[in-house]
């Protein structure tokens, strides 16, 4: 059975940080092409940041482009975001993805095209 379980969300002040950890199962982890993305009420879901297989390669939405980092260890099957300087347009529930493919660009930045999400994490910025 395929998981995906993201965790590290909750309510920070505006200028805080906060890292989210997806944790994932079922799946060879090393072979995972991962991406987070974000959905806020009313609005589609949007690309944050996606990862290659072996962490080499990344890619960030301009809007977080300077402010997060996306990162993962193939030894934990988790991939992480760290998020500093957050605004509150960063306030939006949290998933990540996960792509099982060997070929094809290092990084995916289409939600379409992953297979497996988590179930997601809220984030809170305050003003």
């Amino acid at each position: 059975q395929v998981q995906l379980v993201e965790s590290g969300g909750g309510l920070v002040q505006a200028g805080g940080s906060l890292r989210l950890s997806c944790a994932t199962s079922g799946l060879t982890f090393s072979r995972l092409k991962m991406g987070w993305f974000r959905q806020n009420l009313g609005k589609e879901r949007e690309f944050v940041a996606a990862i290659s297989r072996n962490g080499g390669i990344t890619s960030l939405s301009e809007s977080v482009e300077g402010r997060f980092t996306i990162s993962r260890d193939n030894a934990k099957n988790t991939v992480y975001l760290q998020m500093n300087s957050l605004k509150p347009e960063d306030t939006a529930t949290y998933y990540c993805a996960a792509k099982s493919v060997s070929f094809g660009p290092s990084v995916i930045i289409t939600e379409a095209t992953y297979d497996y999400w988590g179930q997601g994490t809220q984030v809170t910025v305050s003003s």
